[in-house]
């Protein structure tokens, strides 16, 4: 992945919207949903930058909250259904915040382990 900074460009830009997108699909669901189509769109024109790392970390969330919401959803009259929504809006929530500081920041959310070679989060 290159360190090249992509600032002012139109994927530095759509990468804040997509964050943005992503806070406000607490009040609208549906922002998630154009927030992931975004990202599949979008992904080849990030390829090899340090953004390539936020698509990814946006994409998972999306896919994530998915299926943590389809499981909270599902449980929810079993009384444990409010335990797991409640545990994903903090996860979801800390994910928004560490990708938006980072990507601020102009840093990549996956950096290579110089031990193993695999990939980690900061």
């Amino acid at each position: 992945m290159s360190n090249t900074n992509p600032n002012g460009s139109s994927a530095y830009k759509l990468t804040h919207v997509v964050y943005a997108l992503q806070a406000i699909s607490f009040f609208l669901v549906i922002t998630l949903i154009i927030a992931v189509i975004i990202n599949y769109v979008k992904r080849n024109d990030v390829k090899d930058s340090w953004l390539e790392s936020h698509y990814r970390w946006q994409i998972r969330n999306f896919w994530y909250s998915l299926l943590w919401l389809s499981l909270g959803g599902l449980s929810f009259n079993q009384g444990i259904g409010a335990f797991i929504l409640f545990a994903w809006a903090i996860w979801f929530i800390y994910r928004i915040i560490k990708g938006w500081i980072y990507l601020n920041d102009k840093k990549p959310l996956y950096v290579k382990s110089p031990k193993n070679n695999a990939h980690y989060i900061k």
